[in-house]
């Protein structure tokens, strides 16, 4: 009932930048916080940035100053803007939101398919 749908990855040199968007679609009330992940090759998923809905964000020490986080509420959708990027930023990024379909039902965790980042010279 709920789709979140990830664009904007692909490869760049070191020092580069890519935009990633999330948006999330179907049967949606409300969304609470919304965040990337990423899941580099053979590591675990982790914590990129986070944004609440009122624009309240947090970073992984790794990124801070590099990336930004943003969302636009009336599309449902949220952006990683991603500068200075490093060879030790590629990696599969994940759009994960908290979403409430009705008043009366619990948030549960909603995540996208993944998009690649790759970064080589």
């Amino acid at each position: 009932q709920v789709q979140l749908v990830e664009s904007g990855g692909g490869s760049v040199q070191p020092g580069g930048s890519l935009t990633l968007s999330c948006a999330a679609s179907g049967r949606i009330f409300s969304i609470n916080v919304m965040a990337w992940y990423r899941q580099p090759p053979g590591k675990q998923r982790e914590l990129v940035a986070r944004i609440s809905s009122r624009g309240t964000t947090n970073y992984a020490d790794s990124v801070k100053g590099r990336f930004t986080i943003s969302r636009d509420n009336a599309k449902n959708t949220v952006y990683l803007q991603m500068s200075s990027l490093e060879p030790e930023d590629p990696a599969v990024y994940y759009c994960n939101a908290e979403i409430e379909t009705n008043p009366w039902s619990p948030r549960f965790d909603s995540w996208g398919q993944g998009t690649q980042v790759t970064v080589s010279s």
